[in-house]
C-alpha cells in the first residue's frame, strides 16, 4: 500500500510538472502565433491598399492625360482607357473582385467588399461608351472589349463569376441579365470537343488549355448554386474529369499546360499557373457541388491526387517554380499563391487531412517574402500563351506587381488565416 502511495505521489508530481511545462510551452508559442497572424494581416492590407491607391475609377485620355469620371464628359476625339488596370474587364479583375470580397469577410472589413461592388458597377456604367466606338481594334487591347465581345471563356468566366458574387450583395437586374447571357454562351456557344470538353480555336484548332478549367468552372459552379439548376454542376464536373483525362500526367502528378487535338498530343510544359488554375477550379466546384452529386467522390480523388502531386515540388523557400518540375526556372509567386489557397481551402473544408496544412503555411511564408512593404508584389509571371518550347516559359518576364497575381495572393492569405483559427 505504501509503495502504491509513493508511486501515486510521484505520478502526481510528474503530472504537475508536465502540465506546468506544457502550459509554459503554450504561453511561449501563443504570442509567436499571434505575431504571425498579425504579420499576415499586415501583408494582406498592404496589397489591398496598394490596389485602392491605384484604382481611381476614372478614365484617362491617352493623348492628353486628362482624366474623366464619366467617359461621356470627354471630348469627341478623346482616346480613353480606364486609368487603372484594376478596373478593366479582364479575367484577372474577376479574380481580384472575388478575392476582395473574401478578404472583407475574413478580416471583417466591409471596405474591401465594397471595392468589388463599386468595380462591377464601374464596368457596367462605362462599357457602352466603348462598345459604341469600337471599330475592330481587337478585344485584347480595347477597353472593356471582352465585356461586349463574348467569344471565349476568358471573356466571361472569371468576370462573370465576380458579377454573381456582387449580384448576391447588390441585386441589380442588369447584373442578372448579364449572368444569363454568359451562361447561355458557355453552355450553348463555347467551342467544345465531341465529348463536351471546352477548347479554344487558337493557336491551333482545337486546343485544350488548362486555364479554361477555372475560366469555366468559376462561373458554372456559382450559377448552378444561384439558379439551383443541377445541369451546370453536371457540366462542370464533366469538365474536371475530362481535363484530367487529357492533361494529367500520372507519373509527375501534374497537369501539362495544353493538349493539341489536331495532332492528338499534349504540350511540353508543366506550367505553374496553369496547374494553379486547375486546382482553384476543383476547389471552387467542390465548395458548391451538391453533397449527393454522383461524381463528388471522383472529384475529391482527383483533387487529392493533384495536391499530392504539386506538394512534391515545393521548394525550400516555400515557393514553386515557374515550370514546376524544372528547378532552374524561377520561383513564381502567383502559382504559389494558387497552390497555397487551394491546399488551405482543402484542409479547411475537409477535402484533405489537416496534416497537409503545413504545405499551405509554408507556401504563404514564400508568398509573404515576395510582398514589399508598400504592397507591391514581386515574382508574378505575366500573361502566357501555350508554347511548343520550354524556353518560352523560362523567359516569360515577371514585372513588378503584375496584375495576374494580386487576386490570388489575397485569396491565399485570407484562407491561411482560417487555418490559424
Amino acid at each position: 500500500m505504501r509503495i502504491h502511495h509513493v508511486t501515486s505521489a510521484l505520478q502526481g508530481k510528474f503530472l504537475f510538472v508536465f502540465v506546468v511545462a506544457l502550459s509554459g510551452l503554450s504561453l511561449h508559442f501563443m504570442p509567436v502565433m499571434a505575431q504571425e497572424v498579425e504579420e499576415s494581416k499586415a501583408k494582406l492590407r498592404a496589397v489591398a491598399n496598394a490596389v485602392f491607391k491605384d484604382a481611381t475609377f476614372q478614365f484617362v485620355d491617352r493623348k492628353t492625360g486628362l482624366r474623366f469620371a464619366n467617359p461621356e464628359d470627354a471630348p469627341a476625339n478623346a482616346t480613353l482607357r480606364p486609368e487603372s488596370p484594376y478596373t478593366d474587364w479582364r479575367y484577372w479583375n474577376g479574380v481580384l473582385n472575388i478575392a476582395m470580397i473574401r478578404l472583407g469577410e475574413v478580416l471583417e472589413e466591409p471596405t474591401y467588399t465594397e471595392f468589388s461592388i463599386r468595380n462591377v458597377a464601374f464596368n457596367f456604367d462605362g462599357y457602352r461608351y466603348f462598345e459604341a466606338r469600337y471599330k475592330d481594334e481587337g478585344k485584347w487591347n480595347y477597353p472593356f472589349g471582352q465585356r461586349f465581345i463574348m467569344e471565349e471563356l476568358d471573356d466571361c468566366g472569371a468576370m462573370g463569376a465576380s458579377v454573381i458574387e456582387v449580384y448576391r450583395r447588390d441585386s441589380q437586374e442588369r447584373y442578372r441579365t448579364y449572368i444569363d447571357q454568359a451562361a447561355h454562351h458557355i453552355l450553348k456557344r463555347q467551342h467544345r470537343l465531341n465529348d463536351g470538353t471546352f477548347v479554344r480555336s487558337f493557336p491551333h484548332k482545337w486546343t485544350l488549355w488548362v486555364d479554361d478549367l477555372y475560366m469555366s468552372i468559376s462561373f458554372l459552379a456559382r450559377v448552378g448554386e444561384l439558379s439551383g439548376d443541377r445541369s451546370y454542376f453536371d457540366d462542370a464536373a464533366k469538365q474536371v474529369v475530362n481535363f484530367h483525362k487529357y492533361l494529367f500526367n500520372e507519373e509527375k502528378g501534374l497537369m501539362v499546360h495544353n493538349w493539341y487535338s489536331d495532332v492528338n498530343r499534349p504540350g511540353v510544359a508543366f506550367w505553374g499557373r496553369a496547374n494553379g488554375w486547375a486546382m482553384l477550379a476543383q476547389v471552387e466546384l467542390l465548395d458548391r457541388l451538391p453533397k449527393d452529386h454522383p461524381l463528388r467522390p471522383t472529384l475529391l480523388g482527383l483533387l487529392q491526387k493533384h495536391i499530392l502531386g504539386i506538394a512534391r515540388y515545393q521548394s525550400g523557400e516555400g515557393l514553386w517554380h515557374q515550370l514546376i518540375d524544372k528547378t532552374d526556372s524561377y520561383l513564381e509567386t502567383s502559382c504559389t499563391a494558387m497552390f497555397t489557397y487551394s491546399v488551405a481551402r482543402a484542409v479547411n473544408m475537409g477535402y484533405m487531412e489537416p496534416r497537409y496544412a503545413s504545405v499551405a503555411q509554408r507556401g504563404w511564408e514564400g508568398v509573404m517574402s515576395k510582398i514589399r512593404e508598400d504592397g507591391m508584389v514581386e515574382g508574378v509571371c505575366t500573361g502566357t500563351v501555350v508554347s511548343d518550347d520550354l524556353v518560352h516559359y523560362y523567359r516569360r518576364p515577371a514585372p513588378l506587381n503584375d496584375v495576374h497575381g494580386i487576386g490570388t495572393i489575397l485569396l491565399a492569405g485570407a484562407e491561411v488565416l482560417q487555418i490559424s483559427k
